[in-house]
Parts: C-alpha cells; structure tokens; sequence
C-alpha cells in the first residue's frame, strides 16, 4: 500500500445526509464512493437500506453495492479487502476515494490498516453457538454485558455474530474487544486523510430516521422483504438481520401487527444511530460538521469543507 495517498471519509449516523455530501463532494474533486454500509452489498434490498439509485448517484462511480447475493454472507474481513482493491483502481485513475457510510468498524479497518484474517474454526465459539441455541440472544449478550460492558454499549443484542466475535476474543484472550478496539483506532493511518462525521442535534436525527421509515414503507419496503422471504431467506442469514428486513420478517411470521413491526424499526434505528454516534466519538482526528447549521446556508456545506476542511 502507497503510504499518504489522500482519503476521504464522511460519516455520522442514519438519516443525517451523507450520500448526498459524498456524491457532491465527488463531483467537485473528482472522487468515486466506497459504501462503507453492511447491508448495500446485497443485491434485491434497496428500499431498506436505503440505497443509492443510479439517478442519485449523478455519474459518480460507486463502489461495494449491489456485488452479492443476499445469500451470502459479509465481514469486516470482506470489507476491507474489496475496499483496498477498489482503493488501487481509484487511485490508478488518479481519483480520490470516499468512504461514505456509518459502519465504523469498517472504516475503521480500512483507515489503519488492520489487519483481519479469515476466522479459523474454534471451539470456543462452538461453546457459545450451543450457549446461544440454547439460552437465546438475550442471555448470550448478558455474558458480554458483564464481562465488557464498554464493548456490549456498541454493539446491538441482536446482533450476534458481533456480540460471539467480542465474547470470543475475551474468552481467548482474556481483554475486553472494546479495548483492543480503542487501541487499533490510536493507530497511526498510512493515509493523508480527512474524516468528516456528520451530525446534528439528536431529535432532527429521530425525525428524520421516523420519517424515513414511513418513507421505506409507503416505496414497499413490505413487498420488498415478502419477495426475499419468498426466496427462502429467513432469520439464519446476515442479510436478514438487518434494520428494516429483521423486524418485517416478524411481522410476517406472525410475532406482532405491522404497526407494531414499524414502530419497532423506528425505535431500533433510532438506538443504532445513538451508538454509531458513540462510536464516532472514540474516533481520532475527526472533523464534525452539522449539515443543517445556518453557517453553511449561503456558501453551502459542501464549498464550505473545500475551502476550509479539505
């Protein structure tokens, strides 16, 4: 890897507007988009991750959506290698990459360079897999809670392949995740970088994500997660557990209304920004920027960071 190539990283929670600055921003330096997102890797699942469209994207190359099938599976790991190879090709085109998105971990792979490898078969999560199976998620992010609670606050209990990886790397090797975490991010970057995270004041982010969910609803979010169900993806795939297909899929399997099902998705996504916010905090060399700020009213946001951040 090139030592001190330029990077650029927009990020902050759902809903505060960082599509729309990454592709702005992209136009104007002559960038292309690296989606640091979990769930726009997956082919067929657009209007719940909120995807970018073609007409959005205004000519800008993007890179790491629509690439899998909901039936396969995706890490940090995967993440970060399709990252650093879209990397080298953006920047043979004498191009500056984005990474747009509010995955921290991801970006925080990429950033400083940490290296992952591919997870070996272990029989301490075979010990945690049957825990799981048999005590349920609950119980399973009772034991991180006690052992790591700095580590379960990041992390949501539904999420389980994140709450096994912080268990297992503290029954291996006896630290907590949270602090091995802390520690990669005070890594120095190989990159020439500016990290802008984007963010306002907490309940413009609660009525922009409600109102987005009402949004995804009415565009058939719905429909969307009954044709994925009809493909026979269920519960047992990372794609299904994302925000906006896990608490439809319970509607559809009977386990509440679908009142009930969007209230819960307004109410998880509003936790899961909380805790991308949080993250964020903990990140070094940060520029914080509020979009909706009067400031940028008449120069506008993104002049703004050109003449002043960039």
């Amino acid at each position: 890897m090139c030592n001190r190539k330029k990077l650029i990283i927009i990020a902050g929670p759902t809903a505060v507007g960082k599509t729309a600055l990454s592709v702005e921003l992209a136009k104007r330096i002559g960038g292309e988009v690296i989606s640091a997102d979990s769930m726009q890797v997956y082919r067929g699942m657009d209007i719940g991750t909120a995807k970018i469209t073609p007409g959005e994207m205004q000519g800008v190359r993007h890179h790491l959506i629509d690439i899998l099938s909901p039936f396969e599976p995706w890490s940090v790991h995967e993440f970060k290698k399709r990252a650093c190879e879209a990397m080298e090709g953006i920047y043979e085109r004498g191009n500056v990459p984005i990474i747009c998105g509010g995955t921290g971990f991801y970006i925080q792979a990429v950033l400083y360079d940490i290296d992952f490898t591919e997870e070996e078969p272990s029989k301490v999560r075979d010990e945690l897999s049957d825990y799981l199976d048999k005590e349920g998620p609950d119980a399973l992010y009772g034991r991180l809670k006690k052992v790591d609670p700095e580590g379960a606050a990041a992390i949501h209990k539904n999420n389980v392949k994140r709450v096994m990886r912080a268990l297992e790397y503290h029954m291996t090797t006896g630290e907590k995740m949270s602090k091995h975490n802390l520690e990669q991010s005070q890594k120095n970057s190989p990159y020439d970088f500016t990290y802008i995270v984007l963010n306002t004041d907490r309940e413009r982010v609660y009525e922009r994500i409600d109102r987005r969910v009402d949004m995804m609803m009415e565009a058939g979010l719905l429909d969307e997660v009954k044709a994925l169900k009809a493909q026979g993806l269920d519960s047992s795939y990372v794609s299904m557990k994302g925000l906006g297909y896990k608490e439809i899929l319970g509607y559809l399997n009977g386990e509440y209304d679908l009142q009930e099902a969007v209230r819960i998705l307004k109410r998880d996504t509003r936790h899961f920004a909380k805790r991308q916010v949080t993250w964020f905090k903990r990140e070094k060399d940060t520029v914080w920027l509020d979009p909706f700020d009067e400031k940028y009213k008449d120069e506008g946001l993104t002049k703004y960071i050109l003449h002043n951040i960039i």
